[in-house]
């Protein structure tokens, strides 16, 4: 896992993983009831098809398992 830093100083944490053009998997709002998390979790299956051909980013939306949250809470963060 690795972690970038947003402009507002939230930390997202993702996983980036095979070669080749760039594919951001952007994953629902729903926790997965199989692992309790919700983002890099729910889409690993489909990162791990992907990066055979593409590198793919996949992330934890903020606020969500790995990733923080800055408050308070802004729609233009």
């Amino acid at each position: 896992m690795s972690r970038v830093t947003s402009r507002d100083g939230t930390p997202i944490a993702y996983d980036r993983k095979g070669s080749g053009p760039a594919v951001i998997l952007v994953g629902g709002g729903l926790v997965d009831p199989a692992t309790g998390r919700a983002g890099r979790s729910e889409n690993a299956p489909l990162a791990s098809e992907l990066a055979m051909r593409f590198t793919v980013y996949n992330y934890d939306r903020r606020g969500r398992a790995d990733s923080g949250d800055t408050l308070p809470y802004a729609v233009e963060r």
